[in-house]
This record gives C-alpha cells, structure tokens and sequence, in this order.
C-alpha cells in the first residue's frame, strides 16, 4: 500500500495533507524517515509512525449505531443530517450504514467499511432476521398474528415472508414486536397497512443476533465486541 494512502485511510489527513507531513520529515516507517509518499509499505508488519505517534492500521471498522430519528440513514444529505455526522471519533472516512431505517425510525443500525459483509446481511438469499419493536394505532389481533405468519401481501409482486409478530399490548393503541427477514421498502408499515392500521413508532432491536443494547442512547455508538464479530463472520 501507498504511504499516503495509509495516512489517509487511518485519518491522519487528507492526501495533500499528509503529502506534507512526509514531506516535512514528520513520517518515519520502521525508524526511517519517509520521504515521498509513493513509498510502498506493508501496512501489517510496518511501523509507521507521524509526529512519533504509532498509527495503527486495520483494514475494516464495524460500530454499534442507536440511529435517533430525525435523521437519513445515508453518507451525506442536502436536507438532513445524516446516520454518519454522529460518528465523530472514527478514523476511517470509507464507513457506510448497513441497510437502511427511515427518517422516523430508530434503533440499531450497523456501520462498517466492510462491504463482503454488508452484501451477506443485505443479500435477500440469506434471510438475516430483524427485531423490531413498534407502537400500533389499532387493536392488533391474533388474527393479524397468523396472516404475518403465513406471509401477507404488501403490492408487491410477491407477498411478504412469514414474519413473527408478539403482541404486547392490544387496545387503541397496540405495543408489538416484528421479526422479519428480508427487508422491502417501508416493509413493516406496509404490512401494518395491509391490515388496517398504522404504525405511530418504529424502532429496531435486533438484526443478524446484534442487539441494540440499553444503555446505548439515541446518537451514540461503539465498537462491536470480538464476540460480535464472530457471530457476524459466520452468517
């Protein structure tokens, strides 16, 4: 890998800035000062050092995001602020969201530069469950519970898989719980539709055996645990 691009990719700098620092003799790679920023380094075994720190590499990050509503599951937006102005004290600038929530909707989204791993969660072939835990307007029924089990037409071309729906609460307002496992466009407030009622607020709890964890306020985010990851790498 090019030095500069180890810099870069390890939130040093931008490409002109840590051309500079090379330059300016602030760069050293296994002791040795650094002087052009072509300099081909093996960003696993060397050690690279800026200003006589030690910049570490690791090729992907993955974090932990409670998404807080009121903002876009994207990169950048023109209109609102978006899942990744919260993510402050990372490095690295190739993170993206893993699937999406919408503006409303809260709860846990995955953020990562992995995209081998984001294809897997997303592929519909592999049918990565998701928890999430709504409020109803309307009396959800046993009913409602067998027609999601048996897979209930939203307008698409296809109905919609089976779904686990628990019933917390039944009245004018219901309080359930909705594991799906694919994920169509406004799907749960689709199949709610389908079913004469409207889902007041969405929040997921789980997808792929992550669980948004209680103490994670909206807007925060950490690192996934070694244990995580190891669930992740065998889906």
């Amino acid at each position: 890998m090019r030095l500069d691009k180890f810099l870069t990719e390890t939130g040093v700098g931008t490409r002109s800035e840590v051309k500079k620092l090379i330059k300016s003799g602030a760069v050293t790679v296994n002791g040795a000062r650094a002087g052009k920023p072509e300099l081909k380094i093996d960003e696993n075994a060397d050690v690279v050092c800026c200003c006589g720190q030690t910049i570490a590499y690791q090729a992907y990050e993955y974090y932990l995001f409670h998404k807080p509503a009121g903002c876009v599951t994207a990169t950048e937006d023109g209109l609102h602020r978006t899942v990744m102005d919260y993510l402050t004290q990372t490095a690295r600038k190739d993170l993206f969201p893993v699937g999406r929530l919408d503006l409303d909707t809260e709860g846990l989204l995955l953020i990562t530069n992995d995209g081998a791993l984001a294809h897997r969660l997303l592929s519909p072939a592999h049918h990565v469950p998701k928890t999430y835990f709504a409020k109803i307007a309307g009396c959800v029924t046993e009913e409602d519970k067998e027609l999601f089990a048996q897979g209930i037409e939203i307008g698409d071309d296809k109905p919609a898989r089976p779904a686990s729906l628990v019933i917390l609460k039944a009245g004018e307002e219901s309080e359930v719980t909705l594991t799906i496992t694919e994920g169509r466009f406004h799907q749960v407030k689709r199949m709610f539709e389908a079913v004469g009622k409207k889902v007041l607020y969405l929040k997921r709890l789980s997808m792929a055996g992550l669980v948004l964890p209680e103490e994670l306020l909206p807007g925060e985010y950490r690192a996934l645990t070694a244990e995580e990851l190891d669930m992740l790498g065998r889906i």
